[in-house]
């Protein structure tokens, strides 16, 4: 049997000869690089496309090695919780041996299997299982993206010489783990976010009253019980990668079930753990389940968490507390800004062509020695404004009253040209503000504490530079743009850790790691959720395109948005207002030879900014 046929038998018997299909995703238009944008529908994820309820295939009788394979590599694919049917595959030693659960390996294709190479007697064989490997699951269900690797694994295969399978082949030594192509990775896996407590500043008040949750992503099998799954996950800890900036209350817990219904009520069952005695840990632990099982259900309105010893119960207004992204400045975070070309700050209204200067300093044209603006950065609250002179070489703090003023510079850059000082200035949300000095003689990352400056040391570039950077409203992740001499800019993330005193606090950005290979050009970045990056950037002999990133590097959207050549900048928010799309709020830049011109994308289209007075640039708070 072939293995096309094998796949279709698998499928029909899967649906009982019936196909089981959702509404298809819709197409998108790209956005000229000149004149009005068209309309553009976001792509839909592959949990609303395709999808197939699969079952295994028990080996037919009499199968050759490739067949076999073939049969080995759907059979441990399909929806089966304990791989009984994958393994009758291998030896009754190899079945022993195996852990499915080790790791999954994304191919970019379906696997390539070689011709049989028979061993010195007519009873062993081997075949190899080839392809470009463009992602990997580890054994904890992190997703961690590859770029194109080549990937070539060798199975050995015997004749079982007695039993109930005497004469026919088995699989008797292979990889630990799974193969799979990205399409039936997608119709098989689902994203999934735990959330864990950010680890406190010891040198800031801020993080002590205002503890908030931290997504970290992993991938599970969608329809093998996956809130139980998403639960036992989630007291199984955090990611290697995040560990050093979370922490969990769950340490030690035992989940034995979870499940919600169509009254928003989540319960989640568990042991190993006295709630009875410890109402506040008990309620802590509560918080975490709730935003992990409420990001699987769309919603929950309570989540009951019980053990043999007692337990407690937690409502969606106290879960909000401390949910992600609640230091992104609420409704406060979704006013935009648009930054004039004569350098003046105003308040972005929904289809105003001649949106009201802010109060103060910023709303006014520069005169005398009244330094102009260049880039600015609004604090999440709206309360605070950093400004960089438009030579790059100084940072001011004002604010957006009628009394403000720029003041004596912040910070200070010895950059001798323009474009190589000062820049990106980024707040999060506990009002510390980062940027980044691009001085080729003293390249360094800078941390401001109201007026107090602190030199970040930058663990792992490898000889790059940042050239821009973007904090997460947590304070615990920040994207970083880098360079190698005069090559391309790439996007990489990295995880904040806090130390010194409240007098001489300290900080450093380690664990750096690349998280979009697919991408040989990156533009812009910024953050459109607590969990996902909006990049403007390019593949290699592609148009530029804007690109919705999880934090693991796996894309968010099935497609990548076009947006054309001429973007050149680009802002997002992680704050949602009430009723606001679900998607992340998006503003970019276009510049040509007509001048600047500005967009929003808003329920799922991109929209024309217009204004009188010509515009430079779109600001959200952060």
């Amino acid at each position: 049997m072939h293995r096309n046929d094998r796949t279709a038998e698998r499928r029909t018997r899967a649906l009982g000869g019936a196909a089981l299909l959702a509404a298809a995703a819709t197409g998108c238009v790209a956005m000229p690089s000149g004149g009005a944008p068209q309309r553009m529908e976001m792509p839909q994820g592959a949990a609303d496309g395709v999808q197939v309820h699969v079952y295994p295939v028990a080996p037919h009788k009499d199968e050759s090695p490739g067949d076999l394979l073939a049969g080995f590599l759907d059979s441990s694919n399909a929806d089966q919780a304990d791989y009984d049917t994958a393994k009758q595959y291998l030896t009754a030693d190899a079945a022993k041996r195996w852990r499915p659960d080790a790791q999954v390996v994304v191919l970019a294709d379906a696997p390539h299997l070689s011709h049989p190479t028979p061993g010195q007697d007519e009873t062993t064989a081997q075949l190899a299982v080839s392809g470009r490997q463009v992602a990997e699951l580890d054994g904890r269900h992190t997703y961690q993206a590859r770029s194109d690797e080549d990937y070539r694994q060798t199975f050995t295969f015997v004749k079982v010489g007695e039993g109930p399978d005497a004469g026919q082949w088995r699989i008797d030594t292979l990889p630990d783990g799974l193969i799979v192509d990205q399409t039936n990775f997608k119709n098989t896996y689902k994203a999934v976010h735990r959330y864990f407590f950010a680890a406190p500043d010891p040198t800031s008040e801020r993080t002590q009253s205002n503890p908030v949750l931290v997504p970290d992503p992993i991938y599970l099998r969608r329809r093998i019980d996956p809130l139980t799954e998403a639960a036992q996950a989630t007291a199984a800890g955090p990611s290697q990668w995040i560990s050093p900036v979370v922490s969990s209350k769950l340490d030690g817990v035992k989940v034995l079930s979870a499940t919600a219904g169509d009254n928003r009520i989540a319960s989640v069952k568990v042991d190993g753990v006295d709630l009875g005695k410890n109402q506040t840990g008990c309620r802590q632990m509560a918080q975490q389940l709730f935003q992990t099982l409420a990001d699987q259900q769309g919603k929950l309105d309570r989540l009951d968490l019980s053990s043999p010893k007692g337990g407690c119960t937690l409502t969606a207004a106290e879960a909000a507390q401390v949910a992600p992204g609640v230091l992104s400045g609420g409704e406060g975070g979704t006013q935009a800004y648009i930054q004039l070309a004569d350098g003046r700050l105003t308040r972005y209204q929904d289809g105003s062509v001649d949106p009201a200067p802010v109060a103060g300093v910023l709303g006014q044209v520069a005169q005398g020695g009244q330094p102009r603006a260049g880039e600015l950065a609004v604090r999440r609250d709206g309360n605070a404004v950093a400004v960089i002179g438009q030579d790059g070489r100084s940072l001011y703090r004002t604010g957006m009253t009628e009394t403000d003023k720029f003041g004596d510079p912040v910070v200070s850059s010895r950059a001798p040209q323009p474009g190589q000082g000062l820049a990106s200035p980024s707040w999060d949300g506990r009002q510390d503000l980062w940027l980044v000095d691009r001085d080729p003689a003293a390249p360094r990352v800078l941390m401001v504490r109201e007026r107090t400056v602190v030199p970040v040391t930058v663990e792992g570039l490898d000889g790059r530079s940042v050239q821009s950077l973007r904090i997460s409203s947590d304070g615990t992740r920040v994207a970083l743009l880098l360079r190698r001499g005069n090559g391309p800019t790439t996007l990489a993330l990295g995880l904040v850790v806090h130390g010194g005193t409240a007098v001489a606090p300290n900080a450093r950005i380690t664990a750096v790691r690349d998280i979009a290979p697919q991408l040989s050009e990156v533009a812009a970045v910024s953050w459109g959720d607590a969990d996902q990056l909006v990049v403007l950037g390019k593949e290699t002999d592609r148009l530029q395109q804007l690109h919705f990133l999880g934090t693991d590097g796996s894309q968010s959207t099935d497609s990548p948005l076009q947006g054309g050549e001429s973007m050149t900048a680009l802002s997002a928010t992680e704050a949602r207002a009430p009723g606001d799309q679900v998607g992340p709020a998006v503003l970019t830049a276009s510049v040509s030879a007509a001048g600047s011109r500005l967009y929003r994308l808003k329920d799922t289209q991109w929209h024309t900014v217009s204004s009188k007075s010509p515009p430079a640039a779109f600001i959200y708070p952060g």
